[in-house]
């Protein structure tokens, strides 16, 4: 199923309200707006050169050290 946009903005904004609060929430979405994010630039120099064999790693390590612990009726 896929989401409409209310609902999109209505999860994203729930869940960055949970994990920074309300204020650094508002901040970060104003500064997303007021200083022209470029989501593919930000990536690049994120990820940097690694290759897909370290991203997979990464990736490994991450959801061994963070498991989903969510209802994933309530996600979808």
């Amino acid at each position: 199923m896929i989401a409409n946009t209310a609902e999109i903005l209505s999860r994203g904004m729930a869940i960055l309200t949970e994990k920074m609060g309300i204020v650094e929430a508002e901040t970060f979405l104003f500064l997303v707006k007021t200083e022209g994010f470029d989501y593919t630039k930000w990536q690049r120099e994120y990820f940097g050169n690694k290759s897909k064999e370290e991203l997979d790693a990464d990736m490994d390590a991450y959801f061994s050290a963070n498991p989903y612990v969510g209802d994933p009726v309530k996600v979808i």
